[in-house]
């Protein structure tokens, strides 16, 4: 039986797993990453360190296999989706830093553009004009790095999504290639016609010529090439669309919910969804014959939320505490959740955050859990007027580890929450699709089951919460 080595590159870490053809995980390197924050909404990540982390993390994982590792015969590769940066395409070497979706320093910027561009933009990309994106951070990159403008007068400036750049940088024929869902994520990339679109490259200031050709998710990419292991890398797509095919082909009736740094509530389709608004779009799997679509809400202040939470009330080790504060029965405050700035349904990347009422510090820390819980609801609700109805909600990501924060979704959206003991679902996804869609994938893990309990008092909170957020926000989302 072949083994797929599957390579997953997220906020803090690299990871390399080698996984069989059922989804079994054999063996994992791991290498943390850092994130440097120079300014006020900059997020940065040190292009080289980056890839040195996933040589280590695949030689770690390869070398726990040991004479198995000639058994390996493909890999996959999931990225941070929204990260961008700009590199040299004789040399591979970074130009820039590698701009973490997090990073929101042109929102000033880009925020001007909504008023005239935004529908067009929506429509076009199915993305919501945001700093989050890479669009104005290659913009930014443009007018104030020396070395970006000097390598685009010699012609040898490449720059889009992050997950390009590893391809170049990993694969032994250093290709210029970008896949649907990253490339998507640098706002430039056309749903309609899956490719770059000059209009927006236009709208941005962009020159033409310097983007990685578009090619499908499943696709011969290259040869990973490092001192450990060669073989074809047949697989790339973002992180969060990778998950949703953790446990094999998606399940249309179903809402996929990947709460880790920041949450995504997807559903998949085998139709094109055509234009959703207040919600993102995209394509989550194109392998030149098949096409998943996806309708997709994002909560950015999950678990950027529990770590301000942390410094701002100076409570150590929140995360160890949730667990037991979240059983407590005394009701908290309401937090109008913007860490990160307000994403779906609302979308306002300049949003203050607050609490709306007294409390506790431990009362404060379960607002701000359920306040995770009501805003992917929110995005629930919203999105049930465009696809089908859900019957089930699937969980994954580590901060889904709180059982009481699993309850509280399940009692607020009416619907079972079922969660499995699998904190890798975005390698074990891009293993799937790298192996070739194989039968039986990861069908035998045990899963809990949260089932919706008649919490009017929740959904009385969760009403509140939902005046208060729109009368916020200034967008009336139901």
């Amino acid at each position: 039986m072949s083994l797929i080595l599957a390579l997953d590159q997220g906020t803090h870490a690299s990871r390399a797993l080698v996984v069989d053809r059922t989804g079994r995980i054999l063996a994992q390197g791991v290498r943390a990453i850092g994130m440097a924050h120079p300014h006020p909404d900059w997020a940065e990540q040190d292009g080289e360190e980056v890839v040195a982390s996933i040589f280590d993390a695949v030689a770690q994982a390869v070398a726990k296999i040991g004479a198995r590792k000639s058994e390996i015969s493909c890999a996959g590769l999931a990225s941070q989706r929204a990260n961008a940066v700009c590199w040299d395409r004789t040399t591979g070497r970074p130009l820039s830093p590698i701009f973490s979706w997090q990073d929101r320093r042109a929102h000033v910027w880009i925020s001007a553009l909504e008023p005239v561009h935004g529908d067009t933009v929506h429509r076009k990309t199915g993305l919501y004009l945001s700093p989050h994106y890479g669009a104005s951070k290659l913009r930014w990159a443009l007018d104030h790095l020396p070395a970006v403008r000097a390598a685009r007068e010699a012609g040898t400036l490449a720059w889009g999504p992050m997950a390009s750049f590893l391809v170049f940088r990993l694969l032994k024929e250093r290709p210029l290639l970008a896949e649907p869902q990253c490339a998507a994520r640098t706002q430039l990339w056309n749903l309609q016609t899956r490719d770059w679109d000059p209009a927006l490259l236009q709208l941005f200031g962009l020159p033409a010529g310097f983007l990685p050709q578009s090619v499908p998710t499943c696709h011969a990419w290259g040869t990973l090439d490092t001192e450990a292991i060669s073989v074809p890398l047949t697989a790339v797509n973002g992180d969060q669309s990778a998950a949703v095919f953790a446990f094999g082909w998606p399940e249309e009736n179903c809402a996929y919910v990947n709460i880790g740094t920041s949450a995504f509530v997807q559903r998949a389709l085998t139709r094109a969804p055509g234009h959703v608004p207040r919600q993102l779009t995209g394509i989550i799997l194109a392998n030149g014959a098949t096409t998943v679509y996806m309708v997709e809400g994002n909560v950015n202040g999950a678990g950027t939320a529990l770590a301000w939470l942390q410094d701002a009330l100076g409570i150590a080790e929140v995360t160890a505490q949730l667990p037991a504060w979240l059983e407590r029965a005394a009701p908290p405050p309401l937090f109008l959740n913007g860490i990160a700035g307000l994403g779906g349904p609302f979308w306002k990347a300049d949003f203050a955050s607050r609490f709306e009422g007294e409390g506790e510090p431990w009362q404060k820390s379960v607002a701000v859990v359920e306040s995770i819980a009501f805003l992917l609801q929110a995005n629930i609700d919203h999105m049930a007027k465009f696809v089908p109805a859900a019957r089930r909600i699937r969980v994954s990501g580590g901060v889904s580890r709180l059982d009481g924060l699993c309850r509280r979704l399940a009692s607020v959206s009416g619907l079972p929450v079922h969660r499995r003991e699998d904190p890798e679902a975005s390698a074990r996804g891009i293993a799937y699709l790298a192996a070739g869609r194989p039968e039986g994938w990861n069908t035998a893990p045990q899963e809990e089951v949260f089932a919706p309990s008649p919490d009017e008092a929740l959904r009385e909170r969760y009403r509140r919460w939902l005046a208060l957020m729109q009368e916020a926000s200034g967008v009336r989302v139901v």
